[in-house]
């Protein structure tokens, strides 16, 4: 049992750390959707991560001028040479983005240009779309947007916050899940953000980590429970914050220092026989109201519609929770066992899971500078 559970922790470190540091989130990006009632429809205003929509529109318009201009641009971070190369390909570039974001039965008339914004550091276009709608009781959103032709982006996700056909909420939509209907109940729509959450728990590897990290760590259940719950108070704090728009920190000071804290949690595992006690858990709560901004900013709620996606944003934390309790249920009785069947093996394997772990979380600290 000692060997098996030897190769099982080896086998699981190894395909953690070769997702590599471009993985820590994975190639994936997230479009960002207001819908709201207009005056003879729909009007809805997108956000689209700015080099993904050239690449995506280039590539199905078969624009190379687009794509030269735009990837030259991006790549200069030059933002009015950005907002200039779309717009001038605003037609294929605004026929892209609404045949595969659609309000059902309505037709579309897209703004004449787009604008620039940024999520996460990250340059993002916006466009603004007016819908011609029959009267309707409801309507039903599509989102099919990205990925396409591109290759590089695996997963995307469109968050949508809506008031319209007098209801107001917001939805998460992907590839399994491309659309929804404003009649739908209240328990659809949490149980979408409940499983983006547990999706985004399970696909952030730094995160991920981090919590091996403390597991690696805990020599007694009291221990991981007593981190884990301070991990939780910590990002939950945090979380709400950015929700209630009184915390806004930039991804370039955020995600450095979730690489940073992932070091030094996995280097405290890996040099002390007994990292518990306080000063444990007040290193543990000041990193997670760290790690909170990071999944905060996952949806962008730094935006002025925090307070509609508020319970929404409850349910995606209680996803989170879900996975790690899960991923603590499954590791820690395996590792225990471990520690207590073959002791020498045990403080081995702990500690190249700590070594292991804290090498990572430096290489992506400085990759993150």
């Amino acid at each position: 049992m000692s060997r098996l559970a030897v190769v099982g922790f080896a086998a699981a470190l190894v395909a953690l750390l070769w997702s590599g540091p471009a993985g820590a989130h994975g190639f994936s990006s997230t479009v960002y959707a207001g819908v709201t009632a207009a005056p003879h429809g729909v009007h809805t205003r997108l956000q689209l991560e700015y080099d993904l929509l050239v690449v995506s529109t280039a590539d199905a318009e078969h624009d190379d001028a687009l794509f030269r201009a735009g990837t030259a641009a991006f790549e200069a971070g030059d933002v009015p040479a950005m907002a200039a190369a779309l717009n001038a390909h605003a037609e294929p570039a605004g026929r892209y983005v609404t045949e595969r974001f659609t309000v059902q039965g309505c037709t579309a008339a897209p703004a004449p240009a787009f604008t620039m914004g940024e999520q996460e550091g990250v340059p993002y276009a916006t466009l603004e779309v007016d819908w011609a709608c029959p009267p309707a009781s409801s309507h039903t959103v599509r989102s099919a947007l990205f990925p396409d032709g591109e290759g590089y982006v695996k997963d995307v996700k469109t968050i949508v916050t809506y008031d319209l056909d007098g209801k107001r909420g917001s939805a998460a939509l992907d590839g399994q899940h491309p659309a929804f209907d404003t009649s739908q109940a209240w328990y659809q729509r949490f149980w979408e953000f409940f499983r983006l959450g547990a999706e985004h728990l399970l696909t952030g590897v730094d995160h991920i980590l981090f919590l091996l990290a403390l597991i690696a760590g805990s020599r007694r259940l009291r221990d991981i429970v007593l981190a884990a719950t301070s991990f939780t108070l910590a990002h939950s704090v945090t979380f709400m914050l950015a929700a209630l728009g009184l915390v806004a920190v930039p991804a370039g000071v955020v995600e450095p220092v979730i690489a940073l804290s992932i070091a030094v949690v996995a280097a405290m595992s890996a040099v002390n026989k007994e990292v518990t006690g306080r000063a444990r858990l007040a290193v543990v709560f000041c990193f997670g109201l760290v790690h909170g901004l990071g999944f905060a900013g996952a949806l962008g709620i730094d935006e002025p519609f925090s307070w509609t996606l508020l319970w929404s944003l409850l349910v995606f934390n209680v996803g989170i929770e879900a996975v790690q309790l899960g991923l603590i249920g499954l590791t820690f009785p395996l590792l225990l066992r471990l520690r207590r069947k073959a002791p020498i093996t045990g403080r081995w394997v702990t500690g190249a899971i700590a070594a292991g772990v804290a090498a990572m979380g430096l290489v992506w600290f400085f990759q993150r500078l």
